[in-house]
């Protein structure tokens, strides 16, 4: 082992938590160090959430043109898509983006130290590094910051067919044939759409019921009805039982639904079935840090594992899989080296899945509310109310609250265009605890879609009223 090397801050891996942490720890003047395996900045500039939203707009520009005429556009000869040049576009914002951080790291003074870290001791890493060469880092505080990568299901074939995830998928320089899609949720659905819009056949194969299975019933339905209405096949109920074949170059899948067994054929196949932490082989039981029962790291409210001086960041702590989310984790901790008190609890974490027209949801579903046994007041209003989509053609979806006794939001979902940024004026009201009459009767800009909000809320059914008995009427 080399003569160890110590640091105030340690940090095992360089997503977005563990990245805002090293730069505000070394400017405020403590002795910092990142150790990253691959991905400078973590996988969200790299291979995630920039690099697919950047392709998806590259697929939108495309099905606008090729419905150009609806708006008086003529487009003269066929639509073609060239897909190196969109990889490319792609690969220009990432190596920007990762230009951006080497900037930050040199600026701040945080260490950025490539290769792969393991735990060899309490609070103390061995690292490979990428160059060759092995240093032993000990940190006075120590991060895990490693994520989490896709999850291959455990189907006979589907490995030896060296599918799709969301990373390779973003390197394709060809429109996929067919592409088949194993997983209903929003990574998935995402890449689903954006390829049919580039010309692919599509596929999407889900196990469950329903497409988003945390998703209330009447939202997943319309989601299914407009990607079905541009031209993909959805299977849900429908279970992997065989891969044969080379994604790439041609695949079959028999299927086990309740109509009996199916065989699918296409050209390449994606895996969108979920997500696992990057959490094995880095020696966790070596420095006294715990896993839960699904492999991330076991933490309590304030981040902690369960070795002193030791915090996890993000995914692999089991935090929600947002890069806001880890944002957050990141203020958490830095409140709380500071005196603060901040934690988890009850933070009110936003979600948006970023398809055409965009679903974006903050708060409870009427399932949560079931599952807690409330019966809240729902309103419900079609986006094709909402005079904004008359002048744009969006008219797909609808927005829907949830509003207890007290009037309170409990929660919102929308599936519309601009369903995120309509959905953080409600998470905002929310947070400031405003009643709903608050957005009922604000003045709204005109035409936006965030008008509707006022159309909503003036449509929620009224409190209810306890009856009163003629004897509890006496009484009061």
């Amino acid at each position: 082992m080399s003569q160890a090397e110590r640091f105030e801050i340690l940090i095992l891996g360089s997503g977005a938590g563990g990245k805002l942490l090293a730069w505000h720890m070394a400017r405020a003047g403590r002795r910092t160090a990142v150790v990253e395996r691959r991905y400078i900045g973590g996988s969200c500039p790299n291979i995630n959430c920039m690099p697919t939203k950047n392709e998806i707009w590259s697929a939108k520009v495309s099905h606008l043109v090729r419905h150009a005429a609806q708006f008086g556009t003529n487009i003269t000869g066929s639509v073609t898509v060239d897909m190196a040049k969109v990889r490319q576009r792609k690969r220009d914002m990432v190596e920007a983006e990762i230009a951006a951080h080497v900037e930050n790291y040199r600026a701040s003074g945080a260490q950025l130290i490539m290769g792969s870290g393991r735990f060899v001791g309490q609070k103390t890493l061995e690292v490979g590094l990428n160059d060759g060469g092995t240093r032993t880092l000990v940190g006075d505080h120590v991060f895990i910051n490693v994520g989490t990568r896709s999850a291959i299901p455990n189907v006979p074939g589907l490995e030896a067919a060296r599918p799709l995830t969301n990373i390779e998928a973003l390197e394709l320089d060809y429109v996929p044939a067919h592409l088949i899609v194993l997983g209903g949720g929003y990574v998935g659905l995402e890449l689903a759409q954006a390829y049919r819009r580039f010309g692919s056949e599509v596929t999407v194969i889900e196990r469950g019921l329903q497409l988003m299975s945390r998703e209330d019933p009447d939202v997943s339905n319309e989601v299914r009805r407009v990607l079905t209405d541009e031209g993909i096949r959805v299977l849900v109920g429908a279970q992997t039982l065989r891969v044969d074949g080379r994604s790439g170059r041609d695949v079959s899948l028999v299927l086990r639904m309740t109509s009996g067994e199916h065989k699918i054929q296409g050209s390449d196949i994606l895996v969108a079935a979920g997500r696992m932490p990057n959490t094995h082989g880095l020696g966790l039981k070596e420095a006294g840090v715990e896993l839960n029962e699904h492999g991330y790291v076991r933490v309590n409210d304030r981040l902690e594992t369960t070795a002193p001086g030791v915090w996890a960041i993000g995914e692999s702590a089991g935090s929600p899989q947002f890069t806001h989310v880890s944002v957050d984790d990141f203020q958490i901790i830095r409140e709380n080296f500071e005196g603060g008190k901040r934690s988890t609890k009850g933070r009110l974490v936003p979600f948006c899945m970023f398809t055409d027209p965009p679903l974006a949801r903050v708060g409870m579903t009427e399932r949560d509310a079931q599952r807690e046994r409330l019966t809240p007041r729902v309103a419900r209003l079609p986006i094709s109310a909402v005079l904004r989509a008359h002048t744009t053609g969006e008219r797909e979806g609808f927005m829907k609250a949830l509003v207890d006794d007290d009037d309170r939001i409990l929660g919102f979902t929308m599936f519309g265009a601009d369903a995120d940024g309509v959905m953080t004026v409600v998470q905002t009201a929310m947070l400031a605890k405003l009643p709903h009459s608050t957005l009922r009767d604000a003045i709204l800009t005109h035409p936006t879609m965030a008008e509707g909000l006022g159309s909503l809320l003036g449509s929620v059914p009224p409190r209810s009223v306890p009856e009163v008995t003629p004897a509890a009427a006496v009484t009061a």
